[in-house]
């Protein structure tokens, strides 16, 4: 059960031999919710968010996603996310359109589907003069846009973000957060991590992890006062000032 939530988890434990790179994390997600995901290089980020997508089963404790358990439903919770990252998105040598079908198709979008969501996402996002160009020869502001829709044409209940907007500049970065605030009025759960610190403040809730544990999580504007900081940024350096992992 969910209740209500669209992630939920409970004392999640994620172990390699000796080392525990996610220890006891307990957190809910609300539907529609931004939620962002911080920490430093090393804290567990990567780890959790791969057992919460259904790549990895957890050692311990348990989680839902879209209603569907990490440990035993993990093919469902897959058809009900999407999935972004800075790192892999798209295909450069495939055209625009091409990349719109591979990632449909991936999701199990019908035919007939992917051409009318296709053809809805290039109006949108006035692309109908590039959906036959190579996805490597068309600007990085474009390609985040394309690599969101491709994440969330199917309408998933949850889209992970990893790490979405590394390298690019900040007019492009709040161009792409406008994509995540129109996604989250529809209803879709936003998951995202990020390393640009400013980026918190466009969440609705934030949780920071440090050395494998979930060391605070509130709104951005509560955090700002519990730790009597001007910035996010601010508040990070003092929750994670002891961390042991990282950098």
């Amino acid at each position: 059960m969910d209740n209500g939530f669209a992630i939920s988890v409970r004392n999640l434990v994620k172990g390699f031999g000796g080392f525990t790179a996610v220890d006891n994390i307990s957190f809910d997600v609300r539907r529609g919710e931004i939620f962002g995901f911080l920490g430093a290089n090393g804290a567990g980020k990567t780890t959790a968010m791969r057992m919460l997508c259904g790549l990895s089963c957890p050692t311990s404790g348990s989680g839902t996603v879209a209603g569907y358990d990490i440990a035993r439903q993990a093919e469902e919770i897959k058809r009900h996310i999407g999935y972004m990252s800075q790192k892999f998105s798209l295909y450069g040598d495939l055209t625009v359109s091409e990349n719109l079908t591979l990632f449909s198709t991936v999701y199990g979008m019908s035919d007939k589907d992917i051409r009318l969501k296709s053809d809805m996402i290039f109006k949108t996002l006035e692309m109908e003069e590039m959906k036959n160009c190579l996805v490597k020869d068309i600007p990085v502001g474009w390609k985040q846009k394309l690599a969101f829709s491709a994440a969330t044409m199917h309408a998933p209940d949850v889209v992970f973000l990893d790490e979405p907007t590394g390298g690019v500049d900040p007019v492009t970065r709040r161009k792409f957060w406008e994509l995540i605030y129109q996604a989250s009025s529809q209803g879709i759960t936003i998951f995202v991590t990020t390393h640009y610190l400013d980026e918190a403040e466009y969440c609705n809730r934030i949780s920071i992890m440090v050395d494998g544990r979930i060391k605070a999580l509130d709104s951005p504007e509560n955090l700002k006062k519990e730790y009597a900081s001007g910035t996010m940024d601010e508040v990070f350096r003092i929750v994670a000032k002891d961390a042991k992992r990282g950098d």
